[in-house]
């Protein structure tokens, strides 16, 4: 059994405060008007909230990373859009601190820390989305030991918003072995918003094409100091992703399974509560069974990782069966609440767009498949 800490319940109780206080009541008009709550990113910041996975010397409060996405839980159960804005920051911030020289460390991760320099991951392409090892933005030497990066970079959270990318390129032969990692600042020579993507859910999320023509790069930002170490540093990052949608989408889940709950027990017909109706009942019991085991299966995976174990495997379990979860309880949600459920009056509709894109991004869900079968054959 997966019992909180003294310490993971103190900080759980601020969290849950400040999202029902600060984060669920706006969510709904960021999502309307398609605006990226800012200010309350800038407030997570202020409380300490972003950090908390980081290491201590960049600023960071070193909490295992359980805790860290119990918050992301909490946070997305008010506002999804919000808890991607975390999750993919501190990728961000995860692909630095451990692909990245000490002095790049020191100099990019205490800013992102505080919130102050949003983040942004660069990785997939209009022709290289599952095939990440495909990618064709690439980096040729240019003057003074620097780079000359072109292409470009599709799906891009925070798109157009970020202070700070990390940008995968290639600067050597085909393959993984190719590919590099670089660190783009907001005011980058030669990088272009090309398109801003217009989706159905997360609109409080941007997302963006950035198109880079021979934009010039001096010979620091390349992380870690040597090339050839892009696709590792990707990769490892992906895991810790994968782990953050896996939450996310509990989140997401438990949101859903609350308004349908309300409303059930609010909602009479024929005399009586809908919730005491036996096929109303027994959906919302299997909703609420389906975001215990997700809860359960991310937080296993993530008290693996905090004990040092490899957890390809389980962050890809995790991540598949989070997301599912979170579409079939989203969709059961319309469900119960039946026509209004299918309006904006209620967030239902909100949450079940919501949770589409989650079995797409980080590593699609038949790639999760992939990877936990490839895994099973080779018995590890």
């Amino acid at each position: 059994m997966h019992t909180l800490s003294d310490a993971e319940q103190d900080l759980l109780t601020v969290v849950r405060g400040f999202v029902d206080n600060e984060v669920a009541p706006a969510a709904a008009e960021h999502e309307a008007d398609g605006t990226f709550p800012r200010a309350t990113f800038d407030q997570l910041g202020s409380l300490d909230l972003l950090g908390l996975a980081m290491p201590e010397d960049v600023g960071g409060s070193a909490l295992p990373y359980r805790t860290y996405l119990l918050v992301l839980e909490e946070l997305a159960r008010g506002h999804a859009s919000l808890a991607l804005a975390v999750s993919v920051h501190t990728l961000v911030m995860q692909a630095i601190a451990n692909g990245a020289t000490e002095e790049q460390r020191q100099r990019f991760l205490p800013s992102m820390v505080t919130g102050a320099d949003l983040g942004a991951f660069c990785l997939s392409e209009p022709d290289a989305g599952s095939d990440a090892a495909s990618l064709t933005c690439a980096a040729r030497p240019g003057d003074d030991g620097g780079y000359l990066l072109s292409g470009t970079k599709a799906w891009v959270t925070h798109g157009g918003l970020a202070q700070r990318h990390v940008v995968f390129a290639r600067t050597g032969g085909p393959g993984a072995g190719g590919i590099s990692a670089f660190v783009v600042e907001h005011d980058q020579p030669g990088m272009v918003v090309a398109k801003h993507e217009d989706k159905m859910g997360l609109t409080g999320s941007p997302t963006a094409q950035l198109a880079f023509d021979e934009a010039p790069l001096p010979g620091d930002r390349l992380l870690g100091g040597e090339p050839g170490r892009g696709f590792a540093t990707a990769m490892a990052g992906l895991d810790n992703g994968r782990l953050g949608i896996a939450a996310l989408a509990t989140g997401l889940a438990q949101a859903a399974l609350d308004a349908a709950l309300r409303y059930a027990r609010q909602r009479e017909q024929f005399g009586q509560r809908i919730v005491d109706f036996q096929g109303v009942s027994f959906l919302l019991a299997d909703m609420a069974t389906q975001v215990e085991a997700a809860r359960a299966l991310y937080k296993d995976a993530a008290s693996r990782k905090d004990a040092g174990f490899e957890v390809g495997k389980a962050c890809s379990m995790a991540k598949l069966f989070c997301t599912d979860a979170a579409m079939r309880v989203t969709t059961d949600a319309v469900q119960v609440l039946g026509g209004v459920g299918y309006t904006r009056d209620f967030p239902v509709e909100r949450y079940m767009r919501e949770a589409k894109v989650m079995q797409i991004f980080e590593g699609t869900n038949q790639i999760q498949r992939l990877v936990i079968g490839r895994r099973l054959a080779a018995g590890t």
